[in-house]
């Protein structure tokens, strides 16, 4: 009677997590992030919840500790700006007009205290024709000026972008 007991106590135990674990993953919004219009029109709903927000960064409002450990910026979006402050590792490759997305908490001040900064790398996605382009138009110029314009059209025409990663 008594590994009876024991089995169904372990039983409600394990029903009991497994239920509070279902309660707060399904509490978490399951959106990826917010727009920044979308987090101004929904601000007094969002404070103090935990959000992403998605925007660009403000050109001339970037400003990055100097052990980057902290920085604040205001994100744009087609209607306004929202302030946010970041804490934590702040990626190398931040710079004013990046996407980038913030996570976080909205304060009582509509400040985005975010503690995780994503940021894109546009570069990553060019094709390998769009970022070297000043090599292509250098060879392209001198092939032309020996007079065989159509074979340096011929070479760029057959070479196909690839994408760089």
């Amino acid at each position: 009677m008594a590994t009876r007991g024991r089995l169904i106590l372990a039983g409600a135990v394990v029903a009991s997590v497994t239920a509070y674990m279902a309660y707060v993953g399904g509490s978490a919004d399951w959106q990826y992030y917010l727009t920044v219009d979308e987090c101004a029109a929904r601000g007094q709903t969002l404070l103090g919840s935990r959000i992403r927000v998605n925007g660009n960064v403000a050109p001339g409002t970037l400003h990055v500790d100097a052990d980057r450990t902290q920085a604040r910026f205001q994100l744009l979006g087609s209607a306004g700006n929202l302030p946010a402050r970041c804490g934590g590792p702040i990626p190398d490759n931040l710079v004013e007009n990046m996407a980038v997305v913030v996570e976080g908490r909205l304060d009582d001040h509509g400040v985005l205290q975010g503690h995780k900064l994503l940021t894109r790398c546009a570069s990553k996605y060019e094709t390998r024709a769009a970022a070297s382009a000043t090599g292509s138009a250098s060879a392209t110029g001198s092939a032309s000026a020996t007079g065989s314009a159509s074979a340096a059209r011929a070479q760029t025409a057959a070479r196909a972008p690839e994408t760089v990663r």
